[in-house]
């Protein structure tokens, strides 16, 4: 799945984005959060507008990009699966649910499907300890969930 932006767009876009947040304190944050629900990723054209906008060098933003999960570098699939890699969804069974999802998906962590159906990603805690292993299918967060209950997840979101 590929979604092309115009550079100029980008730049405009984010710039805009940039302008209404500024004047939040630790505002690169809201930023990146914004872009990304704008673009569906964090592009790599926007880095040096925002580290010009903020006074930061490329290296700091490139270096929060890098080191949050959330951000994407590339448009995820149209729906996006995270399984919990906390420690109390792995003594419930996670690591196996992890390789039987990736393996029915034929992706790996952050790999999209052929059909640009479903994103793969993994999330270190879901909140749900007492209920593990969690997911979550678009923002709707399960709990206790079986390779039964992620076959009818991904069934669903293929539709």
């Amino acid at each position: 799945m590929n979604i092309h932006v115009a550079k100029g767009d980008i730049a405009t876009r984010t710039t805009a984005i940039i302008d209404e947040l500024k004047h939040l304190e630790g505002a690169l944050l809201p930023i990146l959060h914004e872009i990304q629900d704008e673009f569906g990723y964090v592009p790599q054209d926007a880095l040096p507008v925002i580290a010009k906008e903020l006074n930061l060098s490329r290296a700091e933003v490139h270096g929060v990009v890098t080191f949050y999960h959330d951000y994407r570098d590339h448009p995820a699939g149209r729906h996006v699966l995270r399984l919990c890699r906390a420690e109390a969804c792995q003594s419930m069974g996670g690591d196996a649910l992890a390789e039987h999802v990736k393996t029915l998906l034929g992706v790996d962590w952050h790999g999209t499907t052929p059909d640009g159906a479903i994103t793969l990603e993994p999330v270190f805690c879901l909140g749900l300890c007492s209920c593990s292993p969690s997911a979550m299918m678009d923002g709707e967060v399960h709990g206790r969930v079986d390779a039964a209950d992620l076959e009818a997840l991904i069934s669903e979101a293929r539709r």
